[in-house]
Protein backbone atom coordinates (compact mmCIF):
# COMPACT_ATOMS: atom_id res chain seq x y z
CA UNK A 1 0.00 0.00 0.00
CA UNK A 2 1.33 3.43 -0.92
CA UNK A 3 1.34 5.95 1.86
CA UNK A 4 -0.44 9.25 1.37
CA UNK A 5 2.90 11.06 1.59
CA UNK A 6 4.25 9.35 -1.53
CA UNK A 7 1.02 9.23 -3.54
CA UNK A 8 1.35 11.09 -6.84
CA UNK A 9 -0.29 14.48 -6.98
CA UNK A 10 -3.46 14.64 -9.02
CA UNK A 11 -2.86 16.28 -12.39
CA UNK A 12 -5.65 18.13 -14.19
CA UNK A 13 -5.85 19.12 -17.84
CA UNK A 14 -4.70 22.71 -18.41
CA UNK A 15 -6.79 25.31 -20.17
CA UNK A 16 -6.01 26.10 -23.78
CA UNK A 17 -4.99 29.61 -22.68
CA UNK A 18 -2.27 28.22 -20.37
CA UNK A 19 -0.96 25.97 -23.14
CA UNK A 20 -0.87 28.82 -25.64
CA UNK A 21 0.82 31.15 -23.13
CA UNK A 22 3.52 28.54 -22.47
CA UNK A 23 4.06 27.99 -26.21
CA UNK A 24 4.31 31.73 -26.90
CA UNK A 25 6.82 32.27 -24.08
CA UNK A 26 8.93 29.31 -25.25
CA UNK A 27 8.78 30.49 -28.87
CA UNK A 28 9.79 34.03 -27.95
CA UNK A 29 12.70 32.70 -25.89
CA UNK A 30 14.07 30.77 -28.88
CA UNK A 31 13.40 33.65 -31.29
CA UNK A 32 15.08 36.28 -29.13
CA UNK A 33 18.06 34.00 -28.49
CA UNK A 34 18.49 33.35 -32.20
CA UNK A 35 18.09 36.97 -33.21
CA UNK A 36 20.53 38.12 -30.53
CA UNK A 37 23.17 35.65 -31.71
CA UNK A 38 22.58 36.56 -35.36
CA UNK A 39 22.68 40.24 -34.57
CA UNK A 40 25.94 39.86 -32.71
CA UNK A 41 27.43 37.90 -35.62
CA UNK A 42 26.26 40.52 -38.11
CA UNK A 43 28.32 43.31 -36.56
CA UNK A 44 31.94 43.64 -37.59
CA UNK A 45 34.24 46.26 -36.09
CA UNK A 46 37.47 47.04 -37.87
CA UNK A 47 39.65 50.10 -37.28
CA UNK A 48 36.93 51.68 -35.16
CA UNK A 49 34.34 51.42 -37.93
CA UNK A 50 31.21 49.39 -37.25
CA UNK A 51 29.89 47.46 -40.23
CA UNK A 52 26.49 45.80 -40.04
CA UNK A 53 25.87 42.90 -42.42
CA UNK A 54 22.27 41.79 -41.82
CA UNK A 55 21.94 39.95 -45.15
CA UNK A 56 24.93 37.67 -44.66
CA UNK A 57 23.97 33.97 -44.86
CA UNK A 58 26.29 33.31 -41.92
CA UNK A 59 24.25 35.69 -39.76
CA UNK A 60 20.96 33.97 -40.55
CA UNK A 61 22.52 30.51 -40.30
CA UNK A 62 23.85 31.29 -36.84
CA UNK A 63 20.51 32.84 -35.82
CA UNK A 64 18.64 29.72 -36.92
CA UNK A 65 21.16 27.39 -35.27
CA UNK A 66 21.03 29.22 -31.96
CA UNK A 67 17.21 29.41 -32.04
CA UNK A 68 17.00 25.63 -32.57
CA UNK A 69 19.63 25.05 -29.87
CA UNK A 70 17.82 27.26 -27.36
CA UNK A 71 14.55 25.51 -28.20
CA UNK A 72 16.14 22.08 -27.67
CA UNK A 73 17.77 23.12 -24.40
CA UNK A 74 14.50 24.59 -23.14
CA UNK A 75 12.09 21.85 -24.27
CA UNK A 76 14.29 18.78 -23.76
CA UNK A 77 17.13 19.46 -21.31
CA UNK A 78 15.34 21.85 -18.96
CA UNK A 79 12.20 19.70 -19.05
CA UNK A 80 14.31 16.64 -18.23
CA UNK A 81 15.70 18.44 -15.19
CA UNK A 82 12.65 20.39 -13.99
CA UNK A 83 9.63 18.67 -15.63
CA UNK A 84 8.77 21.90 -17.45
CA UNK A 85 10.16 24.31 -20.00
CA UNK A 86 10.51 27.96 -19.01
CA UNK A 87 7.13 28.83 -20.58
CA UNK A 88 5.44 25.95 -18.79
CA UNK A 89 7.00 26.96 -15.47
CA UNK A 90 5.69 30.50 -15.84
CA UNK A 91 2.25 29.18 -16.88
CA UNK A 92 2.11 26.75 -13.97
CA UNK A 93 2.30 23.62 -16.13
CA UNK A 94 4.42 20.49 -16.03
CA UNK A 95 4.88 17.36 -18.11
CA UNK A 96 4.76 13.71 -17.20
CA UNK A 97 4.36 10.35 -18.83
CA UNK A 98 0.76 9.71 -19.84
CA UNK A 99 0.76 6.23 -18.31
CA UNK A 100 1.88 6.97 -14.77
CA UNK A 101 2.75 10.69 -14.52
CA UNK A 102 6.43 10.01 -13.83
CA UNK A 103 9.32 11.98 -15.28
CA UNK A 104 9.66 11.41 -19.06
CA UNK A 105 12.97 10.24 -20.49
CA UNK A 106 15.26 12.04 -22.90
CA UNK A 107 14.10 10.03 -25.94
CA UNK A 108 10.42 10.83 -25.32
CA UNK A 109 11.19 14.49 -24.70
CA UNK A 110 13.21 14.70 -27.93
CA UNK A 111 10.35 13.04 -29.82
CA UNK A 112 7.88 15.51 -28.33
CA UNK A 113 10.15 18.41 -29.30
CA UNK A 114 10.32 17.16 -32.89
CA UNK A 115 6.53 16.64 -32.92
CA UNK A 116 6.19 20.30 -31.93
CA UNK A 117 7.86 21.37 -35.18
CA UNK A 118 5.52 19.09 -37.15
CA UNK A 119 2.55 20.57 -35.28
CA UNK A 120 3.67 24.12 -36.11
CA UNK A 121 4.22 23.39 -39.80
CA UNK A 122 1.08 21.32 -40.44
CA UNK A 123 -1.67 22.03 -37.91
CA UNK A 124 -1.15 25.68 -37.00
CA UNK A 125 -1.47 26.97 -40.61
CA UNK A 126 -4.50 24.72 -41.23
CA UNK A 127 -6.10 25.95 -38.01
CA UNK A 128 -5.50 29.58 -38.91
CA UNK A 129 -6.68 29.17 -42.52
CA UNK A 130 -9.89 27.35 -41.64
CA UNK A 131 -10.61 28.92 -38.25
CA UNK A 132 -11.08 25.44 -36.83
CA UNK A 133 -11.20 24.54 -33.17
CA UNK A 134 -8.40 21.96 -33.19
CA UNK A 135 -6.88 21.71 -29.73
CA UNK A 136 -3.18 21.28 -29.12
CA UNK A 137 -2.33 17.62 -28.66
CA UNK A 138 -0.09 15.71 -26.32
CA UNK A 139 2.42 13.49 -28.10
CA UNK A 140 4.68 10.45 -27.68
CA UNK A 141 3.16 9.38 -24.41
CA UNK A 142 3.82 12.67 -22.61
CA UNK A 143 0.98 14.64 -21.10
CA UNK A 144 0.92 18.31 -20.14
CA UNK A 145 -0.98 19.15 -16.99
CA UNK A 146 -1.08 21.23 -13.90
CA UNK A 147 -1.25 20.10 -10.32
CA UNK A 148 -4.61 20.11 -8.67
CA UNK A 149 -4.79 21.89 -5.33
CA UNK A 150 -4.77 19.46 -2.44
CA UNK A 151 -7.71 19.78 -0.14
Amino acid sequence: MVSQQYAPARVVAPSQARRVAAAVIDGLLALVGGLAAGGAAGVKVSDGVVEVRPLSPAVWGLALGVAVGVSFANHVLLTQAARASLGKMISGLRVGRATDGRRPGLVRLTGRWLFGFYWMVVFVPVHLATDSDVAQQDAVGIRVGRRAHRT
